[in-house]
């Protein structure tokens, strides 16, 4: 331990004569962390060692006081000393010794008090651990002796020790009856040091690897990376490392130098990157500050899916060379190698791609000055005039990866045309598409917005732009001045780019290429048309076109395009509109239009059989238009328009298909519609079910995880939670929770087995399957939408006794109690959940309370979401009741008793419901009840009852429940039964008494039997006519309603008979 605190812990400077102190950073907070871990468990281990009397105390400044050393400690003057000395000299085996004023410090003599300081410690034992540390430098060294201190370079003083004892031993062996107690010592002391000797490896390993994970990347390394990649690559195979590597998204640098958006720099992400090997498929990459590593890719709506695929790596080209043994074969290559070795030919390149590439003449004077530097320097290693000669008339392999030699044509006005053109792009994308004020909000709220409000990032250098890039401009030109078969030829020939780049892209909306093809739409001749939506299918993946598209009008000629007779033309439009409607205003503009009820049109072909070619072509129409249906169903306007249009019988139909790429539109439909109780109603009612469930079985991971999506959305009713497992669905939902490498697909799953186990039948199925040993093996290292639902499914099956057993066995419970300190609102909900009921069962609760999962909740009251704070107190309750010293655990919790007094000032009634019945469960101890009487329960229980029947706060028969008992729980201290009465919690209670749950007639007749104690009471009791309903309780089968019931008549009776007796004597 001494040489990691000495080697590698990071400590300030030392003031004012003494030593320095840890500093506060992540490398100590993990030495802090292990230290702790190792000592508190420790004594599990080792429990002869740990009673080893140490050589001298450690000592330290604690925030211990006296009041919490309890059990085995006396007072010594104004030190508090345990009663256990040691055997040799009778010195306390610790001392709590007062310093100044409410200063205290600490000595201890053995790691078993060490443990007992930390226990005691709490939420501070962080904090103890630090300052021992601090104080003690080389603990080993008081521990065990001088001889064991930390000393620089080899330390031999265990070899020594070993000699010594070995040399003792002997001795002894040749003396009878030698007492052996010495040797024994020794002994611990040696095994202690080996262990102090681990620990010591394992602090340095770990800082080792912490601070080699702390090498960090910056936009500046990776854009060089990217940058030299981007000179090795191309077309040529036997030439170039890559096809192409380009950063992907929008080329928006940021002031900080990164691309990617803010939300993302937040988890430190700095850009995206897409490369194209020769051998393989597009690679997406995304630049962290911890390294490269392979992201998702974007999804068929273009967003990027960030999720991690594989390891992290510290260079580009490591990863590259890890996904394309082409890429690795070229990169060793000598030839490249000698690119990246001239410093001054990289800084050329910097200063070059900075200057105005409008200017051929300046950017020549360049060439001009970096050639110059490479003749210096060439000079400068003495190489011979010819050397020097060939350098000067041979351009730099770096110009050639450029493709600089293409500027050397005397086309100089061309840039500055285009940038002309791009100055005057905004100004021609003048919307066609009508506000409308009253639909300005109309979507559904679960709608992302980040393509509404989408940046222009373009790069204003054009220079390093393709070849493809004027190309394509070009091709253009012919567009907008050439007859109908130039035009087609154009067409054809531009199709022939690869569209899905995104140069290519933004060289066809720069130039003016997308107002050229959206007018062809307009024209009579067909060619043109399919040719002009062909493109426009293929280019509207791109955000910007998206929004460009919608602009310019083009939705509404799409949307007069569904209703043309050629069938072609409507699958191509329908397709384009299904990639434009990715943002809020598309939809609106398609359903403004009257394109929800064409589209929902084509989904009418022909019943599936036997498959002709007029057949087929009908099948992909309805695809096409399916596909468009599902990029508008985001909107709950269009939601609500598709089924007035009579989608829902339509897509019924579509489902019985058994051609996957129809299905996967239509259950994608469905399950976006699910959200909705008509569509949820309809699903069920048209037989759907079924066929959700027969293709939950399919072999297609997407078709899989949209049928379970649909399910999870609409298994909200038990009606469809019944037909889910009548038609067998419950066993492939549970057989998907092994495809844990697919996170969307087993987010859905787990979802749908949520809300399937709320149904008890359904449960027992999924105890048949062995359902919670899978879910408790997803609670670690999942995404939070994946744990969310797997701790929503382990909560609705953990109601059933067996199966929180079952959860106990499969290791669920230290994994569940770990999630209590996450952030994500939703999870906590349920997380709390579902610790609540594992503690409904007594063993369960011992494991909770050893992980300090009942503290976790309590600080969840502290949570600003309501709904997490009525979770915590509910899960909390079971906790109380099961634990074994109860009262002391609760008292323990500083605050506790305070904050959930002051719940009760809460406005939303689960919270108050939840807290009332923690309260009078807290209320059970004596102790407790003082406390929280003192701070001020009654009036604030008393104030609730009084908001009953107000239209502001009104209560329900839950909170009237707990209500109640609490109150009668209260009554059992001191004066709290008059001031109850004088709160004027009485006559209100009297009207719970008209509730129809028969719970709330128990609670409420407990709360009356106890308050009826006080005369008062009674008074008011009867006053308020309490007499006849609780007659009537009397007769109940339940045998605590009657008791309390007849209990609260008796004391109303007897207060009466002495009334009447006092008045006659």
């Amino acid at each position: 331990m001494g040489q990691a605190l000495a080697r590698a812990a990071q400590w300030t400077s030392a003031k004012g004569g003494s030593g320095g102190k840890l500093e506060f950073t992540k490398l100590n907070e993990d030495l802090l962390n292990s230290v702790m871990t190792w000592l508190e468990g420790f004594g599990a281990k080792y429990p002869e060692e740990l009673k080893l009397v140490f050589k001298s105390a450690l000592t330290w400044k604690t925030s211990l006081r006296p009041d919490k050393l309890q059990g085995g400690f006396q007072e010594k003057g104004e030190d508090v000393v345990s009663s256990q000395t040691s055997e040799k000299d009778g010195t306390p085996m610790l001392t709590l010794h007062k310093t100044g004023s409410n200063e205290y410090s600490v000595s201890i003599m053995s790691l078993e008090f060490c443990e007992n300081v930390l226990r005691m410690a709490g939420d501070q034992k962080l904090m103890e651990v630090r300052s021992c540390l601090e104080a003690n430098r080389d603990p080993g060294a008081k521990m065990l002796g001088d001889r064991f201190a930390t000393v620089e370079g080899d330390d031999n003083s265990i070899y020594r020790f070993i000699e010594e004892i070995t040399k003792e031993m002997e001795q002894l062996a040749k003396t009878e009856g030698a007492d052996h107690k010495d040797i024994e010592e020794k002994k611990l002391q040696l095994k202690l040091q080996l262990q102090i000797n681990r620990l010591d490896q394992q602090l340095l390993q770990e800082s080792i690897q912490q601070i080699t994970r702390d090498v960090r990347l910056t936009p500046a390394m990776v854009d060089g990376e990217v940058n030299i990649l981007k000179q090795l690559s191309g077309r040529d195979e036997e030439k170039h490392v890559l096809e192409s590597i380009d950063f992907w998204g929008d080329r928006y640098v940021f002031k900080n130098g990164c691309r990617a958006q803010p939300w993302r720099q937040l988890h430190g992400d700095i850009c995206y990157i897409e490369a194209k090997p020769h051998d393989g498929d597009l690679i997406f990459v995304t630049a962290n500050t911890s390294g490269y590593f392979c992201n998702s890719g974007p999804n068929n709506a273009g967003e990027l899916n960030y999720t991690k695929q594989g390891d992290s790596y510290r260079e580009l080209v490591t990863l590259l060379k890890e996904k394309s043994p082409k890429f690795a074969e070229m990169i060793e290559n000598q030839e490249f190698a000698l690119k990246a070795k001239d410093k001054d030919d990289a800084m050329a390149v910097q200063k070059i791609e900075k200057v105005d590439r409008d200017d051929d003449d300046y950017r020549e004077k360049h060439m001009e000055k970096s050639y110059g530097r490479e003749q210096t320097k060439d000079s400068s290693k003495e190489k011979s005039k010819t050397q020097k000669k060939t350098k000067k008339l041979e351009p730099s392999t770096r110009w050639k990866a450029l493709g600089l030699e293409e500027y050397k044509e005397d086309d100089k006005d061309k840039d500055k045309k285009l940038a002309t053109k791009k100055k005057q792009a905004p100004s021609r994308l003048r919307t066609k598409t009508p506000t409308d004020a009253e639909d300005s909000f109309s979507e559904s709220s679960s709608e992302s917005e980040e393509e509404e409000e989408a940046v222009e990032r373009r790069s204003e250098t054009n220079a390093d732009l393709p070849s493809e890039y004027w190309q394509i401009q070009k091709l253009v030109k012919y567009l907008k001045g050439g007859n109908q078969t130039a035009t087609i030829i154009a067409l054809c020939s531009m199709r022939d780019f690869n569209l899905a780049q995104e140069t290519c892209q933004l060289a066809i909306r720069d130039v003016g290429g997308l107002e050229v093809l959206i007018n062809l739409l307009d024209t009579e001749e067909i060619k043109c048309k399919i040719g002009s939506l062909k493109i426009l299918k293929e280019i509207s993946r791109n955000i910007q076109i998206r929004r460009a598209i919608a602009d310019l009008g083009g939705l509404q000629t799409m949307v007069k395009i569904l209703r043309d007779m050629d069938k072609d033309l409507k699958c191509l439009a329908a397709e384009t509109i299904a990639n434009v409607a990715k943002f809020r205003r598309a939809r609106r503009t398609v359903r403004q239009h009257g394109g929800i009820k064409k589209l929902v049109g084509l989904l009418d072909c022909p019943p599936l059989g036997q498959m002709t070619t007029e057949l087929k072509k009908d099948v992909q129409v309805a695809r096409c238009g399916a596909q468009a249906l599902w990029s508008c169903s985001k909107s709950k306007k269009n939601k609500e328009a598709m089924r007035k249009a009579g989608a829902i019988p339509l897509l019924a139909r579509l489902l019985k298909s058994t051609h996957e790429d129809m299905l996967i539109p239509v259950v994608g439909t469905l399950q976006e519609c699910a959200s909705e109780p008509s569509y949820r109603l309809a699903i069920r009612t048209e037989g759907m079910i079924e066929d959700l469930v027969k293709n939950l079985k399919s072999a297609d991971p997407e078709l899989q995880m949209h049928c379970a999506s649909a399910i999870f959305k609409c298994a909200e009713e038990k009606e469809t939670r019944d037909l889910v497992r009548q038609y067998g669905g419950l066993d492939p939902l549970v057989a998907l929770l092994q495809m844990s490498e697919n996170k969307e697909l087993l987010a859905a799953a787990t979802g749908a087995i949520w809300k399937c186990a709320i149904s008890t039948e359904n449960v027992k199925r999924f105890q048949d399957l062995k359902a919670i040993d899978l879910l408790v093996g997803l609670l670690n290292n999942q995404p939070e939408e994946v744990l969310v639902n797997v701790v929503g499914a382990l909560g609705e099956l953990a109601k059933e006794t067996p199966n929180r057993q079952q959860i106990r066995k499969a290791g669920g419970i230290s994994p569940l109690v770990n999630l209590l300190t996450g952030t994500n609102q939703a999870l906590l909900v349920n997380v709390t959940k579902a610790v609540g009921q594992c503690a409904e069962e007594q063993e369960n609760m011992i494991i909770i309370d050893r992980l300090d999962g009942v503290r976790l909740l309590w600080s969840l009251l502290k949570n600003q979401n309501p709904d997490v704070q009525a979770s915590a107190a509910w899960a909390i309750c079971p906790c109380i009741e099961n634990a074994k010293d109860a009262g002391e655990m609760v008292r323990s919790f500083v605050g506790g008793l305070e904050l959930i007094v002051s719940l009760l000032k809460s406005d939303h009634k689960e919270v108050l419901a939840s807290v009332c019945a923690a309260i009078a469960n807290i209320a059970k101890d004596e102790e407790n009840l003082a406390v929280i009487t003192d701070h001020g329960v009654v009036p604030m229980l008393a104030r609730l009852t009084n908001t009953y029947g107000k239209t502001t706060q009104k209560t329900d028969d839950k909170l009237r429940r707990h209500l109640a008992e609490a109150i009668a729980r209260c009554c059992n201290w001191g004066n709290n039964r008059v001031a109850f009465g004088r709160e004027g919690a009485v006559a209100p209670l009297v009207r719970y008494l008209k509730s129809s749950d028969e719970n709330v007639h128990r609670s409420t007749a407990r709360a009356l039997f106890q308050l009826s104690k006080h005369p008062e009471n009674c008074i008011t009791m009867h006053e308020a006519g309490v007499v006849q309903p609780l007659m009537k309780m009397v007769g109940s089968n339940d045998e605590e309603l009657q008791e309390a019931a007849a209990g609260c008549i008796g004391n109303i009776r007897r207060l009466a008979l002495a009334n009447e007796k006092a008045r006659y004597s």
